[in-house]
């Protein structure tokens, strides 16, 4: 198996756990290379799988993975986001689209992963004082904030272990398909071959 790589931005350190967490799988086995985005070769052609991770701006991948992600082509990747909010809620899941908006070139998306995380504190005392139009702020997002505090937790980081067990048992699914369609295809046309020197 070709080496993984984990890519991430953290500020306040949700990422970056989730990130560790990752890289610790016990399917990757220390098969993995871990770097922080401001870090991040250039060039990831020697790994089998890229893992880009982010927390979210704006309903996207912060602004140093947003100028990051263009440079990433001719891969298979996965995106793991931290945020203040649900993992199935329309705004978490949308921002896996404009992730994979901002990808360079040739790139297959494997999967996805998405957890709460503690909002930055600066974040959180600023919406604290919104008013009431901001969607993000005042009195109703007070149960959001306090679900969001505990995260990322151990389930969190069990889950992201597991995720990245599920990508790999995926990739060998689908090479096992090709190999076999590969296979089927060499089959036929030896078939047709053979049957066109009769």
């Amino acid at each position: 198996m070709k080496k993984w790589a984990i890519i991430y931005s953290s500020v306040t350190g949700n990422t970056k756990q989730i990130a560790d967490a990752m890289a610790e799988a016990e399917t990757l086995k220390g098969n993995v290379d871990v770097f922080r985005v401001q870090d991040a070769p250039s060039e990831l052609a020697q790994y089998e799988v890229v893992l880009l991770g982010y927390w979210l701006r704006l309903g996207a991948p912060d602004p140093l993975m947003l100028k990051y992600l263009p440079t990433v082509h001719d891969a298979r990747v996965c995106f793991f986001q931290t945020h203040g909010t649900s993992p199935t809620s329309e705004h978490a899941v949308t921002s896996f689209a404009r992730a994979g908006y901002h990808l360079g070139a040739n790139c297959e998306i494997l999967g996805t992963f998405g957890c709460r995380g503690k909002i930055n504190p600066k974040m959180l005392e600023h919406r604290k004082n919104a008013g009431p139009n901001d969607p993000h702020g005042g009195p109703q997002s007070e149960e959001r904030w306090r679900l969001a505090s505990t995260h990322p937790d151990a389930q969190d980081f069990a889950d992201a272990k597991a995720f990245v067990a599920a990508m790999q048992h995926k990739l060998a699914l689908k090479e096992k398909y090709l190999a076999a369609k590969a296979a089927k295809a060499a089959a036929a046309k030896a078939t047709a071959e053979a049957v066109a020197k009769k």
